[in-house]
């Protein structure tokens, strides 16, 4: 988004006043709340994690969740000269524009839905420990990328995919009708010659290591009518296969999936759907082999048991109107071990359609029935009434292990696919609390429901997370919280997730906040002075700098964690960080903080960017809050919060608001930093924190009458929130290039927030004049 455009009296003018929501909300706060935390829900529902089929022949992905294509070592017939490809697709919700990444082994071409987008240079092909960074355009629907390796003496393939891992976890799934569904690439059988994609002319032209993509019309033309799909689906054969060779096709059909252990147990899960309204006599022929002993469980209760010895079983149970979940356990007895099951209405020919076998989950890439778990010799199989779940792994050790199906290297996995419902980050952490907040203030259980259903469905997964992050190198779901590297990954959310928990106890939030509090203590860097700061990051330029972000990606969560344990040494960790953060970055003279202090350098950045301002702000309300009273430190802090609040008051505008440069008033007016500082008067108000509470209370409803009349239209479009920042010891940098965007996470749920402390303030005023 461009900034702003002002007015002459100051005012900014993100739209048009007619579109203001106090043409419609007017004065009432809790009519803005719900306007702005319902466009967000409805822009955003609930979506579940897609659960899919990975292939886990193919190749695997890396912790950075790029993909490893080393074709010399899948391939060591594989001559030099010869041509390799890889192939598989994604889905665009719209036009789009992703960034990748690729390590080359040996020369690289990729092509997307047929244009060329890279071609690596000489630099490129000798030195596979390099990255090479571009960025492509993405169709709306499905879109096909095409890799071309040559096999050269240095290696054929490299290491492909997304090129922001915390951004934009790519991906990607097989492209051909007999893997519809599944995720992983698939990949040719070398070539002798160089597939003509398009014409040489024009491939002449590719810049190397550059981005541009070249027309090759005919091929982009016939990806998008889906003839070049065919064309190249049956151009070679195309590996990993895609169903069973015929030698183990007739086996049994746990034989296939787990092979030869003997006395091992397997579980299989299918779900009975009866049709029939009341109750139906349900049939169900069970025939098998090489099986030492089988148990048949229905809705978690013992149905029926194979006797020793015997090849098959009937049992008719009545079973009324829905679905009920299938359990066979068997135990292996020998090579070819596997069992047949058919249901049926026992009632007779009109009624047999009334009883099938359904999927007892949706697994893309799956058509049968039943999903496969085990196998179990050393350590104890699920009991059948805990096994019909989807949320965590199975099994010790060795043995640990999650649902399968029967076609190789069949894994099930869960991809989370939604744009933002159910991530992971730290934007979400802060809006997801305001949605929280909002729901309690308004008495709306519809709102709260919403809030705890996103968190939740993170914290259910965690531990499956993390075990499918050791089994597979990065996880489908969670990648954020699972690879933790820094503390954007785990304070703000951790927090948000916190004072969920502390409502009402959310399933895994225990064990994810210990992960998160490991990490803060024991992992993240800290200075010599115990200060945390970063070592590293994303780019080059965070590499051994203090944020003052990273209070909020911090304190809000340790001061949480002494609330859920009780231990004191959280608590005072994040009063320590404050007086850290105090000591590098505060300017007294101005009594506001400067964004960044560089250790390389040895100094402070020198420029008070608005939203880092507001997150220290937030953050000491927020443990302010919850300190104890006797806490020795309290008095200090107290002062501190005082210092920066007459700082800030002292750059609120004529309008009511702060700006993205908090001593720059032509740059332009930040919803954001000018939530925190709302939120933070009226908190520090209604707290009797502040020694001139007439001014503050006075700041802080100006601020959210300016927030709702100029940041807010009446369709609860939240505008003028500054994206995810950089840093950089030029101002020109925050006023000109770091622009603002329309609905942007960083700022709905502080909004929200703001709105609630000066709605609480407003009715604690007007009870002062009962």
């Amino acid at each position: 988004m461009k900034n702003s455009k002002t007015v002459e009296a100051g005012v900014p003018a993100y739209f048009d006043p007619q579109n203001s929501i106090v043409r419609t909300a007017g004065e009432h706060t809790e009519s803005v709340l719900a306007i702005v935390a319902n466009r967000y829900i409805g822009a955003h529902p609930p979506q579940p994690p897609v659960y899919r089929v990975h292939l886990e022949d193919s190749f695997p992905r890396l912790s950075d969740c790029r993909y490893e294509m080393n074709l010399k070592e899948r391939l060591p017939e594989l001559q030099d000269g010869e041509f390799v490809y890889v192939w598989g697709k994604l889905w665009s919700e719209a036009e789009s524009d992703i960034p990748l990444a690729v390590s080359c082994f040996g020369p690289v071409t990729v092509y997307v839905n047929g244009s060329a987008v890279f071609q690596s240079n000489l630099n490129d092909d000798v030195f596979p420990d390099r990255r090479a960074y571009f960025r492509t355009g993405l169709s709306q629907g499905w879109n096909h990328v095409l890799l071309e390796f040559t096999a050269v003496g240095t290696g054929c393939g490299g290491i492909f995919g997304t090129g922001s891992v915390k951004g934009a976890p790519l991906h990607f799934l097989a492209p051909t009708a007999g893997r519809s569904g599944c995720e992983g690439w698939i990949y040719s059988a070398p070539q002798q010659s160089r597939w003509m994609l398009q014409p040489e002319c024009e491939r002449a032209g590719v810049p190397q290591g550059g981005t541009a993509a070249l027309r090759a019309e005919p091929l982009q033309s016939a990806f998008r009518s889906g003839a070049a799909e065919a064309a190249l689906a049956s151009r070679c054969a195309w590996y990993p296969q895609a169903g069973w060779p015929d030698t183990v096709a007739c086996a049994g059909n746990l034989a296939r999936i787990f092979g030869e252990v003997p006395g091992a147990k397997a579980l299989a899960w299918s779900r009975l759907a009866v049709t029939a309204p009341g109750f139906t006599d349900t049939r169900l022929s069970l025939r098998s082999r090489d099986v030492a002993a089988l148990r048949v469980y229905v809705d978690g209760r013992l149905a029926a048991i194979q006797p020793g010895g015997s090849a098959g079983l009937e049992c008719v149970l009545p079973l009324g109107f829905g679905s009920h979940d299938l359990l066979v356990e068997a135990v292996c007895g020998g090579p070819d071990w596997g069992f047949r099951l058919e249901a049926a209405d026992a009632g007779g020919e009109a009624e047999a359609d009334t009883v099938n076998l359904v999927l007892p989950h949706p697994v893309e890439g799956q058509a049968g029935p039943w999903l496969y778990l085990g196998t179990f010799l050393a350590s104890a199989a699920p009991e059948a009434a805990a096994a019909a779940v989807m949320d965590t792994p199975f099994g010790e050790g060795a043995e640990s292990c999650f649902w399968r199906v029967d076609r190789p290297g069949g894994a099930v996995r869960p991809y989370l696919e939604s744009t933002l419902y159910g991530r992971w980050n730290y934007p979400l952490g802060v809006t997801l609390y305001g949605l929280l907040c909002t729901g309690i203030v308004l008495d709306d259980s519809h709102y709260t429901a919403y809030s705890r259903g996103h968190i939740e469905q993170c914290t259910r997964l965690h531990e499956y997370a993390l075990w499918d992050t050791g089994r597979y190198g990065a996880p489908g779901i969670n990648q954020q919280l699972a690879l933790i590297d820094s503390l954007d990954d785990c304070g703000s959310f951790g927090a948000a997730m916190l004072a969920a928990h502390s409502v009402q106890p959310l399933p895994g939030a225990a064990g994810a906040a210990e992960y998160i509090a490991r990490y803060i203590h024991g992992t993240q860097s800290r200075d010599e002075a115990g200060a945390l700061y970063r070592t590293r990051g994303t780019t080059d330029f965070m590499q051994g700098t203090m944020w003052c972000d990273d209070l909020y990606m911090s304190t809000p969560f340790l001061v949480r964690y002494y609330q859920l344990t009780g231990n004191a040494e959280y608590l005072d960790d994040a009063v320590a960080q404050f007086l850290h953060y105090r000591a590098r970055l505060f300017q007294p003279e101005l009594g506001i903080m400067h964004h960044v202090y560089d250790y390389k350098f040895g100094k402070p950045n020198g420029v008070p960017w608005g939203r880092g301002n507001g997150w220290v702000l937030f953050s000491l309300t927020e443990l302010l809050e919850i300190l104890p009273e006797q806490h020795p430190q309290r008095p200090e802090l107290l002062d501190y919060f005082l210092e920066l609040c007459e700082g800030y008051l002292q750059l609120q505008d004529a309008a009511g608001l702060w700006h993205q440069v908090l001593t720059d008033a032509e740059s332009y007016a930040e919803a954001s930093c000018s939530s925190m500082f709302v939120y933070a008067f009226a908190r520090g108000v209604r707290r009797g924190w502040l020694l001139k509470p007439h001014s503050y209370a006075a700041a802080a409803i100006r601020g959210w009458h300016a927030l709702a009349e100029y940041c807010i239209d009446k369709q609860g479009n939240v505008y003028g929130v500054c994206r995810g920042s950089g840093y950089s010891f030029n101002k020109l940098y925050y006023k000109e290039q770091l622009t603002w965007q329309l609905n942007d996470t960083h700022g709905i749920g502080i909004v929200l927030l703001a709105g609630i402390e000066a709605l609480e303030l407003t009715r604690e005023l007007e009870a002062q004049k009962q």
